[in-house]
Parts: structure tokens; C-alpha cells; sequence
């Protein structure tokens, strides 16, 4: 073989390895990222080790709707974001009763992925009415008795602009596989 001919190999090479890398650089950084799920604040749909596909585009194209399970940083820890179920939407008014029925705008809520009856001591500031700002969502884990969310101060309302991402596909373990739509 000449010379020029492996210069030209090279080349093609080196270009066609540049553009698979920047393609997995603008993937993982604007569309898809792995994500490990730390705790077991969202039993049983989410369980401590699992590891997800965040989507993080899709909510460039539309609104996050009510049941999406979304990925958000926690504002008092750096590096730490909490993987949360959406339950309340901009506008609406959330408020949990001494038995652990939730109401939106008045409406008992009908959903199943509360693991549990919510504790009268786990109501936290959801007691009184919460009324959602044009941009916020309330969050709160399945395992509504072992969670951290829109129920306590230090989580509160969601900005919309402080969703990273939602989550898309459980890949790890590989027996638990699936595709995480709502109801």
C-alpha cells in the first residue's frame, strides 16, 4: 500500500471516530442519560440499584403531565437529584386529609402507585392547600411514608425549569426491564 493511501485511511478513520464521539457527547448531554436510582422512595416502582434512561428532550416539545416519574436536583445537597412522580400541575391546588386522601382542586386524586395510606404525621405542609404557581408541579415518592418531596419545605414545588429530565426505561437490573409510562 502507498502512503497516501493510508494517510487517506487514517484520516477517514480519525473523522469517522470524531463523529461517534461527538454523537455520544450530544446524546448523553441533551437526549438520553443513565441514571442509578439512590433509596427506596419510589417502591415499588423504583427500587434502591436500579438504574434508568432519563429522556431529556421531550419535555423541549411538550408540558410534563401528571404520573410522570422526573428527575430534578435537590437544591440544599450539589450532585444529588431526587426521581419523583409528578401529582400536581401548574395552577392546581393540592392538599392531603388526616386519612391520606389526596385532593386536587377539591377531587379525591385516583391513582394506585401510593404504596400505602399516607401517616397523618407524613402530610407535612400538604395539610393546608397548596396552590401550584403557573410553572411549579408537586412531587411526591411511591413510598409515600418513606419520602422526601413537595410534602416537606426543604423539597417544595418543582419549577418547571428545574426538571432535568423523566424517566424513561428501568435497564438494571436486566429481570426488571421496562418502559415506565403512566396509568
Amino acid at each position: 500500500m502507498n502512503k497516501k493511501k493510508i494517510l487517506k485511511e487514517l484520516l477517514n478513520t480519525g473523522l469517522y471516530l470524531l463523529f461517534v464521539l461527538a454523537a455520544a457527547w450530544l446524546l448523553s448531554n441533551y437526549v438520553v442519560q443513565r441514571t442509578p436510582v439512590v433509596g427506596s422512595s419510589m417502591e415499588s416502582t423504583l427500587s434502591d440499584g436500579d438504574n434508568l434512561f432519563m429522556d431529556k428532550i421531550s419535555y423541549r416539545f411538550r408540558d410534563p403531565e401528571r404520573f410522570d416519574i422526573i428527575i430534578f436536583p435537590f437544591q440544599y445537597e450539589e450532585d444529588t437529584c431526587y426521581i419523583k412522580r409528578i401529582i400536581g400541575l401548574p395552577g392546581e391546588t393540592v392538599q392531603i386529609d388526616a386519612s391520606g386522601n389526596i385532593y386536587i382542586d377539591g377531587e379525591i386524586l385516583q391513582e394506585s402507585y401510593g404504596r400505602e395510606v399516607i401517616k397523618p404525621e407524613k402530610v407535612g405542609r400538604a395539610a393546608q392547600p397548596v396552590v401550584l404557581g403557573e410553572d411549579e408541579y408537586f412531587v411526591m415518592g411511591d413510598n409515600r411514608n418513606n419520602s422526601s418531596d413537595s410534602r416537606t419545605e426543604a423539597v417544595g414545588n418543582i419549577h418547571r425549569n428545574d426538571i432535568v429530565g423523566r424517566a424513561w426505561i428501568r435497564i438494571w437490573p436486566l429481570n426488571k426491564f421496562r418502559f415506565l409510562n403512566h396509568q
